[in-house]
């Protein structure tokens, strides 16, 4: 009987070794292996390199290759696809605020939300991009460019909540809507210019 429970015991301890494993390594989440810093070219870079955020501007990240026309061509190039990275965006974010606000104002025609953000859209991207500059520069181990290029917020939301306005002017019934107190405010939500 002695024997039978020692083997039992031994049966258990030998399975419990098995199911846990003999392993040293602590186990760990995959957060915890994770690695949230920015790099470009596999070197550490600016955060924003990765993710360009600027509070109060939309930003962008402009890179231009290693050239031997020199830094100023260089700058140029990374200006201009700073700029196009920007206007992506804005026309993202711009597009997606007016499908929301037109729908808090009441309009419930897709085809009429449709037809305000296209232009909207329009108006938006012939802008530009007045007031959008070269913030912040980094250069990688190749010697390529990157620029962070930033426009306030304020100056494309001038644009948008003065295209919006025209455009609801072209339809009165909904510029009679869109007059209303509420859909002032809500304007003013989603495109602040103070």
């Amino acid at each position: 009987m002695i024997i039978k429970t020692i083997s039992s015991i031994a049966l258990a301890g030998l399975m419990a070794a098995i199911i846990t494993g003999c392993s040293d390594k602590e186990p760990t989440s995959p957060d915890a292996q994770a690695d949230f810093r920015c790099e470009q070219e596999n070197v550490l870079a600016p955060k924003w390199t990765c993710v360009p955020i600027v509070d109060g501007s939309y930003a962008g990240v402009g890179v231009a290759k290693k050239s031997d026309a020199g830094m100023g061509h260089m700058r140029k190039v990374a200006v201009a696809n700073g700029r196009s990275d920007l206007a992506q965006q804005i026309e993202s974010q711009v597009k997606d605020k007016i499908e929301l606000f037109t729908r808090t104002t009441g309009n419930g025609n897709n085809e009429t939300v449709d037809q305000v953000t296209t232009a909207v859209s329009k108006q938006v991207a012939k802008v530009d991009l007045q007031g959008s500059k070269g913030v912040d520069v980094w250069t990688s181990p190749s010697g390529s460019l990157y620029m962070l290029v930033t426009v306030p917020e304020a100056t494309v939301n001038k644009v948008v909540k003065s295209s919006l306005k025209t455009s609801f002017k072209n339809d009165n019934a909904l510029w009679q809507q869109f007059q209303s107190k509420n859909a002032l405010e809500e304007l003013d939500k989603e495109f602040p210019t103070d």
